[in-house]
């Protein structure tokens, strides 16, 4: 399923986005490699375990590609649309989950999800891959596993899942 007729892009690496200090990031720069995009937040009941399991995913899968090179990246997005769980600026967002959970993956600057005001890349995202309760993203730690070409593969919730790790494994095996 395509995004809709307001999301002119037709992959992720089409986008730009700011990176913690607000400096343009244009997401070209990873094509060829799998992506998990994800809403964060410092202060939620799942903040503990996500950024647990998302350092260790990182971890375990950044250098599945060929000759070493990095082949998987989590990219974060801090958000505070969920009962104002992430109340800090973008580079605090990004000093806790670097100090805290060790972080390696970049950590973006603060968007928004959901309304009229989400981000575009968001609106990419939840476009490509509505769930039978829509489009929305329902709360912090949403995750949308994307392909090496730019596209979304699924869309997973908060808790963390086996079949998501199967995914990416599955994802990093194609050509």
């Amino acid at each position: 399923m395509g995004a809709s007729a307001s999301v002119p892009e037709r992959s992720v690496h089409q986008f730009t986005v700011k990176d913690s200090s607000g400096k343009d990031v244009n997401l070209s720069i990873y094509q060829g490699k799998v992506l998990l995009f994800v809403n964060v937040a410092s202060r939620c009941g799942f903040t503990e375990s996500n950024y647990t399991h998302l350092t260790e995913l990182y971890r375990k899968y950044k250098d599945q590609g060929q000759h070493g090179f990095i082949c998987f990246e989590i990219l974060a997005f801090p958000c505070n649309q969920f009962l104002y769980q992430e109340p800090g600026t973008s580079q605090e967002a990004h000093e806790f989950a670097c100090t805290r959970y060790k972080a390696e993956y970049p950590v973006f600057q603060k968007v928004r999800v959901n309304g009229q005001n989400a981000a575009p890349l968001y609106k990419f995202l939840k476009a490509s891959k509505p769930t039978f309760l829509g489009s929305r993203v329902k709360w912090n730690f949403t995750k949308f596993l994307v392909g090496k070409d730019g596209l979304v593969i699924d869309r997973y919730g908060p808790m963390v899942t086996l079949s998501m790790e199967k995914d990416i494994k599955k994802a990093l095996e194609e050509a």
